[in-house]
């Protein structure tokens, strides 16, 4: 039987403002990379058996 999952800890102090900057300004992603996930994303849409 699986065990159940630990709440997440909370971020404080220079770790949450580091997170709050990262999640404010995120890197920027490359044509080449927004391909690979399209062609990813259509390779998996193109063999669920699930309503979408």
């Amino acid at each position: 039987m699986a065990r159940p999952i630990k709440e997440t800890p909370v971020l404080r102090g220079k770790d949450a403002e580091n997170f709050a900057k990262r999640m404010a300004n995120p890197a920027p992603v490359s044509k080449a990379e927004k391909e690979a996930a399209r062609k990813a994303y259509e390779a998996f849409k193109a063999i669920s058996t699930f309503p979408m």
